[in-house]
């Protein structure tokens, strides 16, 4: 395996990107979520890269416009179909053996690819899409309070907490009265991401972290019996976690090998 840094053209602009070089006819597009540069938080997509490459699978990851050391303006994951598009050209033109390109997105990476319907890849694999207007991080749908609860409830040390009464009562009320609240209705970016993933027609694979906030939040405004959902139990939104990571690494093996 070689790791390649190269540059190529989206529009006028120049993106950077890095390839991990294999023998494999399947490749994987990694698209970076929120303001991510290709490397990951805490290079955790340079680190999956190097792990897949080694399983005989090119990995090509690059920085949308105005993100990292692309050149251009960041206009958001809404505005990012050229960039993907312009990314897969620059994958087949470097790896000429790729007939088959998956992509990988997680939070508003996956939304992306959902609105895109695949943008140009064959096959998506969307974890913990981002489905909240804007950027209201303050948003608690119900179902991701109740989920947040559960999880205290299963926690002994929080029993533990509230046994002897160190928990605020009154918040815990409030929040209890929250989580007794239906699910709102689905927000029209959820909507146009459930459209543009009906106009795809390659396989999908949808992962939730578990104790991802993003994750419950989708989950209380996608179909629950969707067959192709897969939840990783104990795991956070970036698979930080040994058993985590072990899990993605696998669910994107499995894309790869179709």
């Amino acid at each position: 395996m070689t790791r390649l840094p190269l540059t190529f053209a989206c529009s006028d602009k120049t993106l950077s990107a890095t390839l991990d070089t294999a023998s494999g006819t399947s490749g994987l597009l990694i698209v970076s979520g929120g303001s991510e540069i290709r490397s990951g938080a805490f290079s955790g997509q340079a680190r999956l890269a190097a792990r897949i490459a080694a399983a005989g699978f090119p990995v090509f990851r690059f920085d949308r416009r105005g993100i990292g050391d692309s050149a251009g303006q960041d206009r958001g994951f809404r505005k990012s179909e050229k960039d993907i598009a312009a990314a897969i050209a620059a994958f087949r033109a470097m790896a000429p053996k790729v007939d088959r390109v998956v992509a990988f997105g997680n939070c508003d990476a996956a939304s992306a690819l959902m609105l895109f319907s695949g943008a140009g890849c064959d096959a998506l694999v969307l974890s913990n899409p981002w489905v909240i207007e804007g950027n209201d991080h303050a948003v608690q749908p119900p179902a991701a309070v109740r989920a947040r609860y559960a999880e205290k409830l299963r926690n002994p040390r929080e029993l533990l907490r509230l046994l002897k009464g160190q928990i605020n009562i009154g918040k815990l009320l409030r929040g209890l009265l929250m989580a007794l609240k239906p699910s709102p209705a689905p927000t029209s970016l959820a909507q146009e991401m459930k459209s543009g993933l009906e106009a795809f027609h390659g396989p999908v694979q949808l992962l939730l972290a578990s104790r991802d906030r993003t994750a419950q939040i989708f989950a209380s405004v996608w179909d629950a019996n969707d067959p192709r959902i897969m939840r990783c139990q104990d795991a956070g939104h970036s698979y930080v976690e040994p058993d985590a990571r072990d899990w993605l690494y696998e669910r994107l093996l499995a894309a790869l090998r179709g």
